[in-house]
């Protein structure tokens, strides 16, 4: 049992107890610095350990700071460095949660890997096959940053409170007696503190140059930005209004000139994903290229109409424009006919 020292897996754990089933908690040290608004801070190892002692199940803790450091945060700071905008927890779970930790359950014997994400595992046509549903609780479904788990790992996977609406997991850990009962969710990166930010880390990192904004249609200067590498398609926030006092939204970065230019939302708008053929990963089922498919293009997004259409360059077709996706995040990929299954995901080019 994946152990995190938040309240999902406690539950999770404290169910699977309850079923009969023979649980060890393992809890991973991921980022070994600073850290106050993420998942991954020292207290939490704590609050697992401790949650392991009350459940009466052996507790371990594995270190993968070295690998979390390759695998997510130099690739971040990277893309950063290129002008994209990375999804550091999508990349955790791909490489180290559901990867080096499924690698090495099965090196020390395990049958099944649970974990508190709130997302479902079941079956629909073929019962040999594991597919990734949709959680309950449409407020914290996760199964967006689950969309890339291979069968492989989606056939060993437990999630025991995917069923659950948030609500109930805490009415179930109070009455537990579980002390992570009213413990708040994490909610941003591990390794981006509050206090320093997100510029404040890559700040230390690479060098961020200032930009100009440019208006589009009228090519006059409209302000300035602190960091070019730091701004991301589609994005108002900061950009202020043009000369027609409309509100202005990215269009296109230029990271040679350090000039970001702006324009209305039309002009930030497209129907067209074009994604990295290599990030295509499917739940199990083949992508159905050339039928249509339902999208979504963060944790908590609308779901989208699309078509997915196959070739060189895979991409998607929505059925009507919306604001730019950043090169650098992930489209999941449902089923149209069934919306709670889950097909796979691509990362967007």
């Amino acid at each position: 049992m994946a152990m995190s020292g938040g309240v999902d897996s406690s539950v999770a754990a404290a169910l699977l107890v309850e079923a009969g089933h023979d649980v060890t908690g393992v809890t991973l040290r991921l980022w070994g610095g600073s850290s106050d608004s993420g998942c991954c801070a020292a207290t939490d190892v704590d609050d697992a350990r401790r949650v392991a002692q009350q459940l009466g199940i052996a507790h371990h803790v594995f270190n993968l700071t070295e690998a979390f450091d390759a695998a997510v945060v130099q690739p971040y700071v990277e893309a950063h460095r290129q002008g994209r905008t990375p999804n550091p927890c999508i990349e955790c779970n791909r490489h180290l949660k559901f990867d080096l930790l499924v690698d090495r359950i099965r090196r020390l014997g395990f049958d099944r890997l649970a974990t508190g994400h709130h997302a479902k595992v079941g079956r629909r046509s073929n019962p040999d096959r594991a597919v990734l549903l949709r959680g309950a609780d449409p407020l914290k479904d996760q199964s967006y940053v689950l969309s890339m788990l291979p069968q492989a790992v989606l056939s060993c996977l437990e999630l025991p409170v995917g069923h659950l609406h948030k609500a109930e997991v805490r009415e179930l850990a109070a009455q537990l007696g579980l002390r992570s009962a009213h413990k708040p969710d994490s909610q941003d990166v591990c390794f981006i503190t509050s206090t320093a930010g997100r510029e404040g880390f890559l700040a230390e990192r690479i060098e961020l140059h200032p930009g100009s904004v440019v208006d589009t249609a009228t090519g006059l200067v409209l302000g300035q930005v602190p960091a070019v590498e730091l701004v991301t398609l589609g994005q108002r926030k900061g950009i202020g209004a043009g000369p027609d006092g409309e509100r202005r939204y990215v269009t296109h970065v230029e990271l040679s000139t350090k000039t970001v230019h702006v324009g209305p939302l039309a002009a930030a708008q497209s129907r067209i994903l074009e994604l990295d053929p290599t990030s295509l990963t499917t739940t199990g089922v083949p992508l159905p290229f050339g039928q249509a498919v339902i999208v979504q293009v963060s944790a908590h997004g609308a779901p989208l109409e699309a078509v997915l259409i196959g070739g060189d360059a895979p991409r998607l077709e929505l059925a009507a424009p919306e604001r730019l996706v950043a090169p650098g995040q992930t489209v999941a990929l449902y089923d149209r006919g069934d919306p709670e299954v889950v097909l796979g995901s691509g990362m967007v080019r």
